[in-house]
């Protein structure tokens, strides 16, 4: 038996912070890295770093200036095709396999201000994203029953009361809506993945991965949210919690490194 990391970091410019996101390879050795919003073309991915680092199997989903994942592997991958999850065909999931586990990491729309579909589009395609992603998982939970696989990303839905600073005050701001809620609570139950963050980290301990560039100082206030996650298929649940407690970090030091994401990096840990 072998213990396999897997890391999932919103970069938010994968150019820009490249140094930030080495230091954190070195220090954190994942076996897997699957970044989001890298906001940069292909041929633009500091690929050439990453391969230095250790990390020379790469799987690149590029957009010009805005959204973009990329999966970077210390084994070999295999690309699969990628969902339509993307109503607009944006740059927001790769699928691959590694050795053989399947891992899916996505980039969910943020949704714009206003939880409303009819005054706000980006709220609507953010629902119809993950409509999609709960349609697409729930026939693929049918057709592979034991399907190895993890979904992991910036889902951008903090779904429980600990996952927010304050639960009442957020209640109608997007990400902790009870619409958004239940549209994540459908795609897990369709899809049967555990949350392996509360399956070793269970309520009410407040786990935070986002702190808003706003906040004059983010430790001060400590106004966080869980909108990275990283789920397990029934297959991978004795593997995500063999660990415990200890096979789940939030690497919280990533946001006071100089020139920050306003996300931070999330390990989970699978004996296999």
């Amino acid at each position: 038996m072998t213990d396999f990391k897997i890391a999932s970091w919103n970069v938010n410019s994968v150019r820009l912070r490249a140094p930030q996101v080495l230091k954190f390879l070195q220090q954190a050795t994942p076996d897997v890295l699957c970044l989001q919003e890298i906001k940069c073309l292909n041929d633009e991915f500091p690929a050439k770093d990453f391969t230095q680092a250790g990390y020379a199997h790469q799987m690149i989903r590029g957009q010009k200036g805005m959204h973009g994942v990329a999966i970077v592997s210390r084994h070999p991958l295999r690309e699969n095709p990628n969902p339509h999850f993307c109503r607009h065909e944006q740059a927001r999931v790769a699928l691959a396999t590694i050795n053989d586990i399947n891992i899916c990491n996505v980039y969910i729309p943020a949704g714009g201000d206003e939880p409303d579909t009819k005054i706000n589009p980006k709220f609507a395609h953010k629902l119809d994203f993950l409509a999609r992603m709960k349609s697409f998982f729930n026939a693929r939970r049918r057709k592979l029953p034991d399907d190895k696989l993890i979904l992991t990303g910036d889902l951008n839905i903090a779904p429980l009361e600990s996952d927010v600073w304050s639960h009442k005050q957020l209640l109608k701001v997007v990400s902790h809506t009870p619409i958004e809620v239940d549209a994540l609570d459908a795609l897990q139950n369709a899809g049967g993945f555990i949350d392996t963050t509360r399956a070793v980290i269970p309520e009410p301990e407040p786990v935070f991965t986002w702190w808003s560039y706003r906040s004059k100082d983010w430790t001060k206030n400590n106004r966080g949210r869980r909108l990275d996650h990283i789920w397990a298929s029934p297959a991978l649940e004795t593997a995500a919690r063999h660990h415990g407690a200890n096979g789940f970090a939030a690497h919280t030091a990533c946001r006071s490194w100089e020139r920050p994401s306003d996300h931070v990096p999330i390990t989970q840990m699978f004996r296999l």
